[in-house]
């Protein structure tokens, strides 16, 4: 059985493979290993077998980019038909009427969507714990964290389950994972890629992109699903590059920048180690590299923290038991909102939420949401400033391999944390991927390199280069019965 997104897409176009065979193979192995993962809220086996049936009765699957290809889909899209939560009880049940967009081009492009995965509540936290449905393993280890919060997203890839899935990435939501769950994730220009029907966190931040086991893979799905949508207003009217075209295997004279003063804060040996290696082979490859400096990064944490605290607690203000979701059955309309609130959030989300509000109160809006937000630009200009020196920057994606489950659930500050090196290109508006690049131990890590605002294409192009040298990629876990 095929296993990359073209080459399913290939032997089902060529009558070689059903998409149905397709299919049950993917179905069979999220059988076999989501017992241990629990990257899986819900399969829909019937409705995928279903839409198998229908891309194999196709008369010409050619001009269908994904014909035949399992995906999941992180619980946070809306999915018309099949129950969407965002990994929370205030959602439990909800069925949504429509599409997101990027499901709707997905199922345009032939693939067969298979389920949901897990991630942490609303997409608040970074090792899918928060989830109200369990806690998601990761395939490499499983007393380990998978990253968060497209958590579910990466393991299920990882487990060789699914060839690609889709996370959403708000501070580092779909890299942070792809890495320490060995496999490439990439967080796209803001407004590369539509966000309707994406469940909202913080807005001015949030974006979709593709979890998947090679860049060239990501960069197919990126084909589909980037592109102008009038139902956004954030989403940018201009076509989108050819993803795939870019993927050349040709760096020479691309000049990169390191950040070597923010590289070196609280980064394990391991994790330097195998950074400054891949960066040593970019170079091999004909990459010039080049230090830069990118100084308001040391207050990226605070100002993340501050900015997506305060747009949460904005937009999960509709969550109310009035319309949809879990609603508590009161006497007063005060008490309904109460009691639905506290028994539908979990406690990072009300953390969340809390610190939202107080940042917008009046007395301090001034002093914490403004002044964060005048910081965010000068976080921005940092990185224009370096883009005129270079053409991408690199980085490691996490400052620690997989870290034990439970570690840091009573410790949110050292959580946040794990943040450091992938905030940045969220609050600047720019296209980062995470490549595999080494193991500490058995644990995987991850390269990451960001790039100029709608440069989405190079960026890839520079993650397929190294890929090709090298053999993280072609590396699976094995993982244990449970």
């Amino acid at each position: 059985m095929p296993a990359s997104v073209r080459a399913i897409r290939d032997a089902v176009a060529a009558r070689s493979v059903s998409a149905v065979e397709v299919c049950r193979a993917a179905l069979d192995r999220i059988g076999a290993v989501d017992g241990a993962l629990h990257a899986f809220l819900r399969v829909d086996a019937e409705a995928a077998l279903g839409r198998a049936a229908e891309i194999d009765a196709d008369a010409d699957l050619r001009r269908k980019p994904l014909a035949g290809v399992p995906v999941a889909l992180k619980d946070n899209l809306c999915t018309r038909g099949l129950a969407t939560t965002a990994a929370s009880r205030v959602l439990e049940g909800y069925d949504p009427p429509y599409d997101a967009t990027v499901v709707g081009r997905l199922r345009e492009a032939g693939a067969v969507i298979v389920g949901k995965t897990n991630c942490d509540e609303f997409a608040m936290g970074s090792s899918t714990e928060n989830s109200a449905y369990g806690l998601t393993r990761n395939p490499w280890a499983l007393d380990r964290t998978p990253g968060g919060s497209s958590g579910g997203s990466a393991a299920a890839v990882a487990a060789r389950a699914v060839p690609l899935a889709l996370g959403s990435d708000t501070g580092g939501s779909i890299r942070q994972p792809a890495a320490l769950c060995g496999v490439v994730g990439f967080n796209p220009s803001y407004g590369r890629v539509s966000r309707y029907g994406l469940i909202a966190f913080a807005s001015s931040l949030d974006q979709i992109g593709p979890i998947a086991a090679s860049v060239g893979d990501a960069a197919t799905c990126m084909n589909v699903i980037a592109g102008p949508d009038p139902r956004d207003s954030t989403c940018a009217p201009a076509a989108p590059e050819d993803f795939s075209a870019a993927l050349t295997g040709e760096v020479k004279g691309v000049r990169i920048g390191v950040p070597r003063a923010l590289v070196a804060q609280g980064s394990d040996p391991e994790v330097i180690s195998a950074f400054d290696a891949a960066v040593a082979t970019l170079a091999e490859l004909g990459a010039r590299i080049v230090d830069v400096a990118l100084p308001h990064s040391a207050h990226a944490i605070a100002v993340y923290y501050l900015l997506t605290t305060a747009e949460a607690s904005s937009n999960l203000a509709r969550y109310d038991g009035v319309r949809y979701g879990h609603r508590a059955e009161t006497a007063t309309l005060a008490e309904m909102y109460e009691r639905t609130r506290g028994a539908g959030f979990g406690l990072e989300v009300k953390r969340r939420v809390i610190l939202g509000t107080y940042v917008l109160s009046a007395g301090y809006y001034d002093a914490y949401y403004v002044k964060a937000q005048q910081v965010r630009s000068l976080i921005r200009r940092d990185y224009e400033m370096a883009f005129e020196q270079v053409d991408a920057i690199a980085l490691p994606t996490s400052p620690t391999p997989a870290f034990p489950l439970g570690e840091r659930t009573s410790d949110p500050i050292r959580m946040y944390l794990a943040d450091v090196f992938t905030v940045g290109a969220n609050l600047a508006g720019l296209p980062a991927v995470s490549v595999p690049c080494g193991f500490s131990g058995a644990l995987p890590l991850g390269l990451q390199l960001v790039g100029p605002a709608m440069h989405d294409a190079m960026v890839l192009g520079i993650a397929d280069a190294y890929e090709r040298v090298t053999p993280w990629s072609s590396r699976a876990p094995a993982i244990p019965p449970r």
